[in-house]
């Protein structure tokens, strides 16, 4: 088997997709590419069916025929992409970032919430694995934190929080 290396810069969306989907850094995915078979193919040939079941519409039994898999492990990989997308197709690499600290927030307190000190230290390595992926994508783009300065302190936006009053 010919080895063929991929650098970091040819990193296409499926495998972002994929590291999103199925736990892994940017980095951590951007090193196993053409070294490992799960990375190149596997992962993306999931992800391919995912789009094509959003695209598509499909019921969560067609795509867990589909995946190989039960409904509700279908039904998770189904919403990890979902939530993926979000991060992955964000406007730009600061909008990215932000979408990942959320969605890693909210796993957190949809796990049961910031109750001890282990629960905010994991918290915490979330977030810093959301400023690695970040910095990944900067590199990658051949941009500076700086420059997204503005993006990262964006206080201006009106989100709908899931826990505000009908007004």
């Amino acid at each position: 088997m010919e080895v063929i290396f991929m650098s970091r810069f040819e990193m296409k969306r499926k495998h972002l997709l994929a590291s999103e989907v199925f736990g892994y850094s940017y980095e951590h995915y951007a090193d196993r590419l053409g070294i490992n078979p799960r990375f190149d193919r596997y992962m993306p040939q999931v992800i391919a069916t995912l789009e094509k079941a959003v695209a598509e519409h499909w019921d969560i039994a067609k795509l867990a025929k589909r995946l190989e898999r039960n409904e509700d492990q279908a039904a998770d990989l189904l919403s990890a992409f979902k939530d993926a997308a979000e991060i992955v197709d964000a406007e730009n690499a600061a909008e990215s970032f932000r979408c990942g600290v959320r969605r890693s927030i909210q796993d957190a307190l949809a796990d049961g919430g910031l109750n001890s000190d282990r629960d905010i230290e994991e918290l915490v390595t979330q977030i810093c694995y959301r400023a690695a992926d970040f910095a990944f994508l900067l590199d990658r783009e051949g941009r500076s934190l700086g420059e997204y300065s503005r993006e990262l302190r964006d206080e201006s936006r009106e989100w709908q929080y899931e826990d505000d009053d009908d007004q």
